[in-house]
């Protein structure tokens, strides 16, 4: 019976956070049908998806706040309602790029609260054994919603319109009400205390993560444009690109489970993951098939895989505001996935995209060691609370 709950736990945790998640994919997918229509091109469309990380980046902290404040049952349900609704207005409203760009930034919440609502109920509702695993399978829903974004082109768009694709997505979303949380309401006075939170050392790891997010965005947007440049057929690029989301899907998941076999140090896997990811991206700014694959699975497989790892190390940290805590690690990751776009499409145009491989691989590499020196912190931070305990005690 306890395995069934946290079966439908986890399956509730993805499908919630699959669900808002989608909007910005779908919008990726369906961009050549939009773009057609209302009159953009794929610099634009790199600039909308930047805001929108950006947006999530400002609204992190105050929506994980809210989310502490009325539980994930209530908030998981306002992020799905929201999210199918922004959807349904995306395939309505639009004349135009302007009116395209406000509606998706407008519903940029809907993501944030959607994960960190997810990230409460996990924390709250799962077993402990199973955590690990569940925050590594609920990651994976970010490769689901690409999944889902992709097939939605041949399927509803290049067949009755993209508008018709936003409209049938926001009635898909409206489906994961039925496996959002029975449970997780509001914190309680006694269990929610900001004071055990080591804010700074989370600072630090967030702008770390920031930092290994943004060099890890070029995976995902330019590694076919890449590949052909280095002189890789455009139909081989996507299948590598293909292989490096499955190993990345796996990966996430594989890191959840060993992390539930270790009794810590799983803040220290995710340095590892980062510096060894760094390997993965400067193989790829060498030309030649096989450090194409090897960067591709090193960089995916490692590079880029570590997100749930490190959520879920900070919820094991922080039990008594879980969402509150995650949220300060999130501003650095969506921070991120707003600079690294950017960036590394500078420098690919204006240098080379070997220079912007070089580059992402020494962000990745500092990345790595700034988590390390958060880590340092966290434990200076628990060495320093046990003593007062302590001395609290004595006296």
């Amino acid at each position: 019976m306890a395995e069934q709950s946290a079966v439908r736990v986890g399956a509730g945790a993805v499908a919630i956070t699959t669900s808002t998640v989608l909007p910005v994919f779908l919008l990726g997918a369906l961009s050549v049908q939009i773009g057609a229509e209302l009159h953009f091109d794929p610099a634009a469309l790199g600039l909308v998806v930047a805001l929108y990380f950006g947006v999530s980046a400002l609204a992190s902290l105050p929506v994980g706040k809210l989310v502490e404040r009325w539980g994930s049952r209530r908030t998981s349900r306002v992020a799905v309602c929201g999210a199918a609704g922004f959807m349904l207005l995306t395939g309505l409203v639009p004349w135009n790029y302007a009116s395209l760009v406000a509606i998706l930034l407008c519903g940029a919440w809907c993501n944030v609260m959607g994960q960190l609502s997810s990230n409460l109920t996990l924390a709250r509702s799962m077993p402990e054994h199973r955590m690990g695993l569940s925050f590594g399978v609920k990651q994976a829903s970010v490769p689901l919603a690409t999944l889902l974004a992709g097939v939605a082109v041949p399927a509803v768009a290049l067949t009755v319109g993209w508008r018709w694709a936003f409209v049938i997505a926001a009635g898909l979303a409206l489906t994961a009400l039925a496996a959002a949380p029975r449970g997780s309401g509001p914190a309680t006075r006694d269990r929610a205390v900001p004071e055990d939170r080591a804010t700074g050392s989370l600072a630090v790891i967030g702008a770390a993560a920031g930092l290994g997010a943004a060099a890890a965005t070029g995976l995902g947007i330019f590694l076919v444009s890449a590949a052909v440049d280095q002189g890789v057929d455009p139909g081989t690029g996507g299948l590598v690109l293909t292989l490096g989301s499955v190993v990345g899907l796996v990966m996430r998941m594989l890191h959840g489970h060993l992390a539930d076999r270790r009794s810590g140090a799983h803040i220290a896997f995710v340095a590892g993951s980062l510096l060894s990811g760094a390997v993965g991206l400067a193989l790829l700014a060498v030309p030649g098939p096989v450090t194409l694959i090897a960067g591709v699975v090193l960089g995916f497989g490692l590079g880029w895989s570590w997100p749930g790892l490190l959520q879920y190390a900070v919820v094991r940290l922080n039990p008594s505001a879980p969402a509150a805590a995650t949220a300060i690690v999130q501003v650095g990751v969506y921070a991120g996935g707003f600079v690294g776009p950017i960036g590394f499409g500078f420098l690919a145009t204006h240098a080379s995209f070997t220079v912007a491989w070089f580059v992402s691989a020494a962000a990745m590499l500092v990345a790595g060691a700034g988590v390390l020196v958060g880590r340092r912190m966290l434990v200076a931070h628990r060495v320093a609370q046990e003593r007062r305990s302590a001395s609290a005690i004595a006296s």
